[in-house]
């Protein structure tokens, strides 16, 4: 008789999970709370009939990088630059697919970026394996040292080493403003570099008509191999999963001790309790009359595009929600899909998706601000506005209580919870509980839309089993 086993939540990992354990002949559940699947990766009509907006992630380098997503049936739209970032008096970097192409209009840093990127972009397949198989012992190669030698320090301290012009150090804090750390911890110039190789190595693409491709692709590949999806059930007890022989929670450590709190032994459940979560997001979407008029026109080139002025603004501005205050002038991470995807706004109409870093729990709408710094690089950008949705960061915990005080990422990603994620171990997909396994981004390897956490997670579930 096949084995049963019941995944609770149906976001990228818990999809993942499922389908590796469905795959291997297990009979599988999924029980979602909300009433369409996807978690992170969903799609909605947030401003006005007709605009599609994502609701959470909208570019997705990782995917295209993890083997636990590839030969996904998503049609990925590649723009036709990665990213864009904008500067005062009209000028912007612009990072190209190619690395010579990108290094050739970066003017005296071209150089010194291409020394940088060329080897680890050639070994990219290494460095992705080692940071989204962590507990494995990475193949070593060339690109990989490189990787960590650099990857290990600050952002500013890379950028101001290796770069001469104020553009190339922007961009550098931009890339590295993603790990939602402050840029002068260690470890934030290998979330610049890993992102800046991705773009180079397999670009920064978006799901054409939206995210909840990405989960539609996978609930079809867990239907086909047996599985099932049971939507708008929230989870409050293991009691009401009956006895399968594995559950896989895709969940993060604070709904982990409400909904298995009591099975679990103390010293584990405190393990849980000292887990801490990040800054949250002001997230705010907008239907909009025609595209942003960027100063610089090249910034319509691409699909993400970094707002937030010099190395020394965007420094300053993600310091501060962790000192607990709103950065007068945010770092702004910006997605104009419709540039690359017309599929979702009416015709000659576009989308706008934007976020910015606030202090946890914030219900401060920081739109205006947002709003401000959109406006400084593209003069008349307000006046395209149709309509907007914004989601404070209690919103947006509101929505999905994963969440925690509006932390997308799943939890901090420095040293202390690189290594413990969630706890100190050898497989820490696996709890103490006999049957109980965790797969959200706050296991290895963390945030972002890869599912590699719950394929790890389903793998371990194998593993145990036999």
């Amino acid at each position: 008789m096949a084995r049963e086993a019941v995944v609770v939540g149906a976001g990228p990992n818990g999809l993942v999970g499922a389908i590796t354990l469905a795959r291997a002949g297990w009979r599988v559940r999924v029980i979602e709370a909300e009433d369409e699947p996807g978690g992170g990766v969903r799609t909605e009509a947030l401003t006005l009939p007709g605009f599609a907006h994502d609701v959470c992630s909208a570019v997705h380098p990782m995917a295209l990088a993890s083997i636990a997503l590839a030969g996904l049936e998503v049609d990925w739209v590649q723009p036709d630059a990665p990213l864009a970032h904008p500067l005062d008096g009209g000028r912007a970097m612009v990072v190209e697919r190619s690395v010579d192409a990108t290094a050739a209009s970066f003017g005296e840093d071209g150089a010194a970026y291409q020394s940088l990127m060329t080897r680890i972009v050639e070994g990219h397949a290494s460095i992705t394996d080692a940071v989204l198989s962590p507990r494995r012992i990475p193949r070593p190669s060339a690109a990989l040292v490189d990787y960590g030698v650099v990857g290990v320090r600050s952002a500013t301290s890379l950028a101001r080493a290796k770069f001469e012009t104020q553009g190339v150090q922007a961009l550098m804090g931009g890339l590295a403003a993603h790990s939602v750390l402050p840029l002068d911890a260690p470890l934030t110039a290998g979330v610049g570099l890993l992102l800046g190789l991705l773009a180079h190595a397999v670009g920064w693409p978006i799901a054409r008509g939206g995210s909840q491709a990405i989960a539609g692709a996978l609930v079809a590949e867990l239907e086909a191999a047996g599985g099932e999806v049971q939507t708008g059930t929230r989870v409050r007890s293991l009691d009401e999963l009956g006895d399968p022989d594995a559950i896989v929670l895709d969940l993060t450590p604070a709904q982990v001790l409400a909904v298995a709190g009591s099975e679990l032994p103390a010293r584990y459940r405190r393990a849980l309790t000292r887990y801490r979560y990040g800054p949250g997001v002001c997230k705010v979407d907008w239907a909009l009359d025609g595209p942003i008029p960027w100063s610089a026109p090249e910034v319509s080139r691409a699909v993400t595009v970094h707002v937030g002025g010099t190395l020394e603004e965007i420094t300053a501005a993600e310091a501060d929600p962790h000192a607990g205050r709103h950065a007068a002038r945010p770092f702004v991470l910006l997605v104009q899909a419709t540039v690359a995807d017309p599929t979702r706004a009416p015709e000659g109409k576009h989308t706008g998706w934007a976020y910015c870093h606030v202090p946890s729990g914030s219900t401060e709408d920081r739109s205006g601000a947002i709003e401000a710094q959109v406006e400084r690089f593209a003069p008349g950008f307000r006046d395209r506005i149709l309509a907007r949705n914004v989601l404070t960061a209690a919103a947006v915990e509101a929505r999905d209580p994963n969440r925690v005080g509006g932390d997308i990422g799943g939890g901090v990603i420095d040293w202390r919870q690189l290594l413990a994620r969630p706890t100190l171990s050898e497989w820490p997909w696996v709890t103490p509980r006999r049957g109980l396994y965790l797969c959200s981004s706050a296991t290895p390897p963390g945030g972002g839309v890869h599912g590699m956490c719950g394929w790890h997670a389903a793998h371990a579930v194998l593993r145990r089993q036999r």
